[in-house]
Formats: structure tokens, sequence, C-alpha cells
């Protein structure tokens, strides 16, 4: 069955760690939909080799009309996470039980939302004491599964975040 996925993004996130699963989402029959501060932005990847104009603003949106949210990662999150909407919109796929997938820094917008306690998860090595710090068990394992959570660490781990992620996804 076809998921609406949302995918919180802004300018200078992981080229590939959005390029790769968005590509995988839609060549499994997923709509994938960007929301970013405002429609119509332009956000640029780090690495300058993805640009990606945005669908729709976060006040366009409301979290209940999706089925799954994507998170990549680059400085992308560290920035959302400075605004609650975001955060808001990210508490409510936890709260939930919503399919949530977050890769390298994408869980800096979990912890956020203070509900990482008691859940397992990875994601880059310079966010993990944070993980930690904010509850929850934190592993250094290329793809960790926690009921609706799917993490990674970096994007040599697409492959098992993508696998992962489309499991979760057909469920």
């Amino acid at each position: 069955m076809s998921k609406k996925i949302a995918t919180l993004i802004t300018n200078l996130f992981e080229d590939v760690e959005f390029t790769n699963p968005a590509d995988a989402f839609r060549q499994a029959g997923h709509e994938v939909v960007t929301i970013e501060k405002k429609a119509g932005n332009q956000v640029t990847g780090k690495q300058g080799e993805a640009t990606v104009t945005i669908d729709k603003g976060i006040d366009d949106v409301q979290a209940s009309d999706f089925d799954a949210l994507f998170i990549p990662g680059g400085f992308s999150p560290d920035q959302l996470r400075a605004d609650d909407r975001f955060v808001n919109f990210v508490d409510y796929f936890i709260e939930n039980d919503k399919p949530l997938l977050a890769i390298c820094h994408g869980p800096q917008l979990l912890i956020q939302t203070n509900k990482l306690k008691g859940r397992t998860v990875t994601g880059f090595t310079s966010i993990r004491p944070d993980l930690k710090n904010a509850g929850a068990t934190v592993k250094d394992e290329e793809v960790v599964v926690d009921r609706n959570i799917v993490t990674s660490r970096t994007p040599d781990d697409l492959p098992a975040f993508d696998r992962e992620s489309l499991k979760l996804l057909q469920s």
C-alpha cells in the first residue's frame, strides 16, 4: 500500500541521505512530500549535489495527513529543531507510533521531543552522547529498528536504512 511520507528538510542536508532514500521510497510507489518553512523555497545539500524545491510549508500541513516521516541528515535537522513547529510535527509520529525514518544527524529532531527515553536508536557519532543523554539506548550499528523508528549512522548505511525503512512502510 502506497504511503504519503513527510520529509523535513532545509539547507545543508546531506545530499545522498535525501536523494537515495527518497528515490527508493518513490520506486516502491510511495509519495515523498518535502516540508520546510515555506512552499516553493529551494534548499541545497551541503555537498552542492542536490537542490530540492519544497512542496509544502510547515504551516500548510498537519502531521496527521501523513503515513510516515523521513528526516535526512546533514546540518538540516539541527536548524529545524530550533523551530517548535518542526519539533511538534516529529512528536506526533512518536506519540502515534507512525513510521519515523531518520539517518545520521536526523535523530537530533527526535532528541528535541523529549520522547526518546526507553527507545533504542543510532545516529552519527557526534550526536550519540546527546541521544544517550535524552534517555535512549544507543547502538553503533548500521541500522536500528525500534517499533516505528528506523535510524542509521552515515551514508555508508543507506542500503540497510532503505531496506528496513521500506520493510516498515509495507506493514
